[in-house]
């Protein structure tokens, strides 16, 4: 059974680099609250979707960058 991933390799990498550097910015940069929680989670989706190789808005747009 193949895997479906619908994202190049260097877009999962870049994925993964910028969502860590958010996760980063929002742990140990201190700002308001709801900026915190914004780029935790917006780091957090990149993160999964980089590492999962997988973009579900790519999907529903029936869209691949590989």
């Amino acid at each position: 059974m193949e895997i479906m991933t619908n994202q190049s390799t260097f877009e999962r990498f870049a994925r993964i680099i910028v969502g860590g550097l958010l996760l980063i910015l929002a742990t140990y940069i201190p700002m308001g609250t709801i900026a915190v929680w914004l780029l935790f989670l917006i780091g957090i989706i990149l993160m999964l979707t980089g590492l999962s190789g997988w973009c579900p808005i790519y999907a529903l747009l029936k869209y691949s960058s590989k």
